[in-house]
């Protein structure tokens, strides 16, 4: 599998690991202030997806990693990678609601195993940044991984409008301006249940990278600006957690969680999505991909497939 290119514009200045804020990691950088951020969709490489069946976080993430051929398909010797994990709840990992801490820890390991020069964790908190980092994990997880940086953004300086001429819901959008720093960009989201989307998986996961979100719910069709959204951000690794799943309340909890002990990761981002959709019930029914408003429109967009075919699907089941 060949690896895609994105956006290489230069390195990131030197920064202390804690939840900083954007400009102490962009003051010193170069690059394109304008234009689209996604990776060039052309043909998928095979396999597209690998799904493990495993509760040892630590050994999914690398199986299903090692399903699409390794990291080094991904990350190459000193590359900028940018991790988009879910923090933005004040919650246990156990509840589902963020991104388990020991999903990232492996995934910063193997980037940082391929060379990786900078690793960083962003994502624009939808609570106080310090106590989601805090409750959900993160800020213990920071003291023993030198090798990654976490960004909290939110404020107007850390985005950069791009145009979206494809889009249906708005003709530009702020998106975080670390997109345009980083060479690899790997979502992480976590698997769980949404009150207006029914799932939140990788597609969702994306909306944390966007200044305006309130217009996403209020202003737009929210099922079309997800799926416009994913047509302009597309991350080349997706690796959804869904070792402990969200079933109900979603997206901050408490609600039923379940310990569905499953890592899928992929190269396209809706086939995993869709993947995800038949893992469980979510808001107690099942649904399947095509059911899920926001999954169909990115499907009708050209964003990724909702059906692959088995033989382009590597299972692994630890035990």
């Amino acid at each position: 599998m060949k690896r895609r290119d994105f956006f290489k514009t230069g390195m990131l200045g030197a920064a202390a690991l804690s939840a900083l804020p954007l400009s102490e990691l962009t003051a010193s950088s170069a690059g394109p202030t304008t234009g689209s951020i996604a990776t060039p969709f052309g043909s998928v490489a095979d396999p597209v997806l690998s799904i493990v069946k495993g509760t040892r976080i630590a050994d999914a993430v690398r199986a299903a990693v090692e399903g699409l051929g390794g990291i080094k398909n991904f990350v190459s010797q000193g590359d900028i990678v940018l991790l988009k994990p879910n923090m933005s709840f004040p919650n246990p990992p156990e509840w589902g609601s963020t991104t388990h801490p020991d999903v990232i820890r492996t995934v910063v390991e193997m980037c940082a195993e391929a060379g990786a020069k900078r690793i960083i964790a962003v994502d624009f908190p939808m609570r106080r940044a310090e106590r989601c980092l805090e409750k959900s994990g993160m800020t213990a997880l920071s003291k023993d991984m030198p090798q990654l940086t976490f960004v909290q953004i939110g404020e107007e300086k850390d985005f950069v409008k791009v145009p979206a001429p494809d889009a249906t819901e708005f003709d530009e959008i702020a998106i975080a301006k670390l997109l345009k720093k980083a060479d690899v960009f790997i979502n992480l989201p976590t698997a769980k249940a949404h009150s207006s989307t029914s799932v939140s998986l990788g597609l969702k996961n994306l909306m944390g990278l966007i200044y305006d979100r309130r217009s996403f719910h209020g202003s737009y069709n929210l099922h079309a600006a997800v799926a416009d959204l994913a047509k302009i951000v597309r991350p080349q690794l997706t690796i959804l957690d869904a070792q402990y799943a969200l079933l109900t309340n979603g997206p901050g909890g408490p609600g039923k969680t379940q310990q569905l002990g499953r890592m899928i990761a992929g190269t396209d981002p809706l086939a995993v999505d869709a993947a995800g959709v038949r893992l469980a019930e979510w808001n107690n029914r099942m649904s399947e991909a095509e059911d899920i408003r926001h999954l169909a429109a990115a499907a009708e967009r050209g964003v990724g497939s909702l059906q692959v075919p088995e033989e382009q699907i590597v299972r692994t089941n630890l035990g």
